[in-house]
């Protein structure tokens, strides 16, 4: 059960070569316990994908994470 926000963080990042700006980014909003979600915006020449997880302890229980996404989790976990 998801208590109140208590961690928060922002990466901003460019996952393609051919695309600069760093438009793409990822943000975790987890309680302190590190449950919450994580939202992910990944940007291309071709259309903008957004995604979004389920984070339980720190954790994607149904979906692999991205090495940017594990990033914001521990950096949120940290602050």
């Amino acid at each position: 059960r998801l208590q109140q926000i208590q961690r928060v963080e922002l990466l901003r990042f460019n996952p393609y070569d051919d695309t600069g700006g760093n438009l793409s980014f990822t943000a975790c909003f987890l309680d302190s316990n590190g449950s919450g979600i994580i939202i992910t915006s990944l940007h291309a020449r071709s259309g903008t994908r957004v995604f979004g997880k389920e984070i339980v302890a720190g954790k994607s229980r149904k979906h692999e994470l991205s090495k940017e996404e594990e990033l914001v989790i521990k950096k949120a976990m940290e602050s």
